[in-house]
């Protein structure tokens, strides 16, 4: 039986999602992209999940592309230019495209180094929490690659636009203390303490009104791209859908009858 590249566990409404090839430090490969893809999927049509948690199985987070595939031209690295676009558009350009529409918050729990593809897949997700193993590299450059899934336009929405460059221009490993610092990762914890904070938070998040949370996530993801007016009226649409569901009642009556809610996703 073939080890599953990607391992999908659910706890209550959180969904935990695992890079699973830790011998070869979870590399991004074409079957990882459509079992990864797939699961985000499945994700957004299940109304019993509110959050998601990303992270790698072993030592890394991801080492995004395979070198030993750049090297043979194998997989995304085969074919001519015009065969290598379409592998692009249809391979690994499938996940900033479905994590953008990923429905549910989002933490990466960056257990080690996030490298290439991987820094970008991290910076994919909503939120960041690090071990103090961590490292992010934009390194597409030191392998005379650019960023071809992504992390140009998402880095610089997380990290800021110079220190974008920085790190892109130079390859080199930011440190989790200092993407702490940059305001890149939430919080920097301990490896034994990475997944239990990041459960935490996630249930935390997943306790919120399930409907009025992926409204909520949408609202500001389209705010990065839309303008205020444009962003208003979304909310303007948005709100009276908020305000008739069960869950906007129950909840403030539990506030009136200081009690904790009980969020049915109506």
């Amino acid at each position: 039986m073939t080890q599953e590249k990607v391992v999908f566990e659910r706890s209550g409404r959180v969904a935990l999602v695992t890079l699973n090839q830790a011998e070869s430090r979870n590399p991004l490969d074409d079957e990882t992209v459509e079992v990864f893809v797939d699961i985000l999927q499945a994700i957004n049509r299940d109304p019993g999940i509110s959050c998601m948690i990303l992270t790698g199985a072993g030592a890394a987070f991801s080492a995004g592309g395979n070198v030993k595939d750049m090297r043979d031209r194998k997989g995304l690295f085969a074919g001519t230019p015009a065969q290598m676009r379409q592998s692009y558009i249809h391979g690994i350009q499938r996940i900033p495209l479905a994590m953008w529409g990923l429905e549910v918050p989002s933490i990466a729990a960056v257990n080690g180094p996030a490298v290439g593809a991987g820094c970008d897949l991290a910076m994919m997700c909503d939120m960041r929490i690090a071990s103090h193993a961590a490292s992010f590299a934009e390194s597409f450059l030191r392998v005379g690659l650019i960023s071809g899934d992504g992390g140009a336009w998402y880095l610089p929405r997380v990290v800021g636009v110079a220190r974008a460059y920085q790190m892109a221009f130079t390859g080199d490993p930011v440190s989790a203390e200092t993407a702490e610092r940059w305001g890149c990762v939430a919080e920097v914890v301990a490896e034994d303490e990475l997944l239990p904070r990041a459960h935490e938070l996630a249930a935390k998040i997943a306790s919120q009104p399930p409907q009025a949370l992926r409204m909520m996530k949408r609202l500001i993801r389209e705010g990065l791209v839309s303008t205020l007016p444009q962003n208003l009226e979304l909310a303007a649409a948005m709100q009276p859908l908020a305000q008739h569901a069960e869950d906007h009642a129950e909840a403030i009556a539990a506030m009136f009858e200081k009690r904790e809610s009980d969020f049915k996703g109506r």
